[in-house]
């Protein structure tokens, strides 16, 4: 496993190609190594609206939806009965709508001739008035079952991946009832470190991942079973397995260590040398190195034991 730490200063400069450095301790980040879980920003339900029988689920586990997208259909039976009904009561009403104007008409033409009264005509035209009143109210109801109907359309209430689809198909759902879950707004990597480390948590801190890096953009203020919650920002973090653990080095403190350029470490018969000056002359010792670690003059390699502090390592 590869560890990227992150330096702060070195306190000597290097020098150039050649000539010898004097190691000093270098002030570096210490990592804890631990398992984030991939978390997504949200996950709501998708609700029924209607009660009826479950007729069609157009997506199952990890399918991909977007906002609005009709996931099942539910039907309610009754819905259709309601609706032949109110169409024949439309009907109806449309007809006596049609007698009442066409009465209206002709009495009007018979008021012109004198043949009947302005009395007889008032009557008829709120007759007309009424029919029309009556039609508008049947369509009205009609629109209501139209729409009630259309509700069994079961819709996705975000873009994002389907967690969980707990009902099948022939299942009498309830109004309300969630068809399924959906994980929505991004993902995001949540970690819960042990509390010593609280201290030394912030926001903007960076994390190293195996294949890039991240930053925590949400330090929890409560601790829950000595674990502190923390929320890191990864770029392409991939949402195709919602709770998937992947390790991570998380900065919980500051270390000294001894670091040489990468090219300082020669590998020979198996062993990794570093050649030091000394008063007679230069020689070789064996070294144990470390990780690379990033310093303000560039990538460093750490030396964890074989070299002292103010050893003059000679580069090559």
């Amino acid at each position: 496993m590869r560890i990227l730490t992150l330096g702060l200063a070195l306190l000597v400069a290097l020098p150039a190609f050649g000539d010898t450095i004097t190691l000093q301790p270098v002030e570096v980040a210490k990592a804890k190594a631990l398992f984030g879980r991939v978390e997504s920003r949200f996950v709501v339900p998708a609700r029924s609206r209607i009660g009826g029988t479950l007729v069609s689920v157009d997506v199952s586990e990890g399918s991909e939806v977007t906002a609005g997208q009709v996931i099942a259909t539910i039907v309610d039976e009754k819905l259709s009965l309601q609706l032949s009904a109110a169409d024949s009561r439309l009907a109806a009403a449309r007809s006596e709508l049609a007698n009442a104007t066409t009465e209206l008409t002709r009495n009007e033409a018979l008021l012109d001739r004198g043949a009947t009264t302005a009395q007889r005509v008032d009557l008829l035209r709120t007759s007309v008035e009424v029919a029309q009143n009556a039609v508008a109210e049947l369509e009205s109801s009609r629109a209501v079952i139209q729409q009630q109907m259309a509700e069994g359309s079961v819709l996705a209430p975000a873009a994002g991946r389907v967690l969980t689809v707990p009902k099948r198909l022939g299942e009498v759902v309830m109004p309300g009832e969630p068809v399924a879950t959906v994980a929505g707004g991004g993902v995001f990597l949540r970690l819960a470190i042990p509390e010593r480390h609280a201290s030394e948590l912030s926001t903007g801190a960076k994390v190293t991942l195996d294949d890039g890096e991240g930053v925590i953009e949400k330090v929890y203020p409560q601790i829950e079973e000595g674990r502190v919650i923390v929320d890191v920002a990864v770029d392409g973090l991939s949402d195709t397995f919602i709770g998937q653990r992947i390790l991570v080095q998380v900065p919980v403190g500051m270390r000294t260590a001894l670091v040489v350029p990468q090219q300082a470490i020669r590998h020979t018969s198996g062993l990794d040398l570093v050649a030091i000056q000394s008063d007679g002359g230069s020689h070789d010792v064996t070294v144990v190195p470390g990780p690379i670690v990033t310093t303000a003059d560039g990538p460093m390699r750490e030396v964890l034991t074989g070299l002292r502090a103010g050893d003059m390592v000679v580069l090559p």
